[in-house]
């Protein structure tokens, strides 16, 4: 990642977890949460604390609907529905950032049926209205016969949304508000501002659709404890298991994996370190959101239910590079499966998710009434008590 915006306090922060995944090596030691915590069965297969979820994480709460790349230039869109209201999403003449409901104003039906591309005005399948990037409506058909109206009270339904470090977020609730210093906290904003992740030029999307709830996917990416049985034939080749840093930002979370890279590292000037080197960054936003960050850009992926369903989930994978890396790409005429999905499905979707769904259909049978995170695990302790905190639910005990 670049260099030119990483601060002294930031330079300090990345040093120091480096320093700390040097120390867990030499002494053969790792994060430790100071007891084990077992976590009941019905978080992943309850129908009813499904729809709590639904309506406390996804329908009213900020979403991270991608990044800045995602709209790369004024005239941009991208449609999503995935948390309950269908949003257009819209960079305008001014480059600034916009979101609506993907709804009409006359009858209610979707207006833009595309995922993502470039237009200035959005028409109604039906009838034909049609609005600017700016959801203003501008025109519809025969406005003689169908009676006079005030157009700027037929707008789309705007809906609160921020672009900032790189992210877009949006809130499906028009009398939302998305508070960064609430949903990060500074030390993380300040973190955020040192990648430069608003430079990143997105390359490719895929999604992976598993019979399994949607927090198991995120589970798989709390611990480096399975590299060495899951991945012995493959992210075990490049990394040291069951070695990690923990850090906690209010509700979030960032586990900093050890990369094997990071045994030549060590014996060189601590001036030459480099995160990224000796380690993969794994950033846990609340509610449902993977940010891995390495070398060449970042991974995000974004969590969601299926079929209004605690038992099917769809990961939704975008993969962002540096500018100069997806040129690099581009020359030695690499697709983009063979620089970054194939590499990481072979290992989330292929490995990852085929035993976290089998883990969910081992819940559902009902043998089992809770599930076992251990010491070594603290990332899944403090997402799990976050998500109960957050229902209004007890902390979970230490055992």
């Amino acid at each position: 990642m670049q260099d030119v915006k990483i601060n002294t306090v930031i330079r300090e922060e990345q040093v120091r977890l480096l320093k700390g995944l040097i120390s867990h090596l030499d002494a053969g030691t790792n994060v430790d949460a100071k007891g084990i915590l077992e976590n009941p069965a019905d978080t992943y297969t309850s129908e009813e604390r499904f729809a709590e979820e639904k309506d406390n994480f996804f329908k009213d709460y900020p979403q991270i609907i991608g990044m800045t790349g995602d709209l790369p230039e004024p005239g941009s869109f991208m449609t999503i529905e995935d948390f309950g209201v269908p949003i257009l999403a819209t960079r305008d003449e001014t480059g600034s950032f916009k979101a609506f409901a993907n709804v009409c104003a006359h009858r209610a039906v979707i207006v833009e049926n595309e995922k993502k591309g470039l237009k200035s005005k959005f028409s109604c399948p039906f009838h034909g209205w049609t609005y600017n990037n700016k959801g203003e409506l501008i025109g519809f058909p025969k406005p003689d016969h169908f009676g006079h109206i005030d157009k700027s009270c037929y707008g789309l339904k705007e809906l609160p949304c921020k672009e900032e470090y790189g992210f877009l977020w949006v809130h499906p609730n028009p009398k939302g508000a998305i508070e960064l210093n609430q949903l990060f906290g500074l030390k993380l904003m300040k973190e955020f501002d040192s990648w430069g992740f608003e430079n990143l030029v997105l390359g490719e999307e895929v999604e992976y659709v598993t019979d399994m709830n949607w927090k198991l996917a995120i589970d798989t990416f709390g611990e480096s404890y399975h590299f060495s049985t899951l991945h012995k034939d493959s992210l075990f080749e490049s990394f040291h298991g069951n070695v990690q840093m923990f850090d906690i930002f209010e509700r979030n979370s960032r586990i900093t994996l050890c990369k094997r890279d990071i045994d030549t590292m060590k014996k060189e000037p601590e001036e030459n370190w480099h995160i990224c080197r000796g380690a993969f960054p794994v950033y846990f936003l609340f509610p449902n959101i993977i940010l891995n960050v390495s070398e060449f850009g970042i991974i995000l992926v974004r969590e969601y239910p299926l079929e209004d369903s605690p038992h099917k989930s769809v990961s939704k994978v975008s993969f962002y590079y540096r500018p100069e890396v997806l040129k690099e790409i581009e020359k030695l005429n690499i697709s983009m499966a063979d620089a970054g999905s194939e590499g990481f499905g072979s290992i989330i979707r292929d490995e990852d998710y085929v035993v976290a769904a089998a883990s969910h259909k081992g819940m559902k049978s009902g043998i089992v009434d809770a599930i076992t995170f251990g010491r070594n695990e603290p990332a899944l302790h403090h997402y799990h008590n976050t998500w109960r905190e957050a229902l209004g639910y007890q902390r979970l005990p230490l055992i």
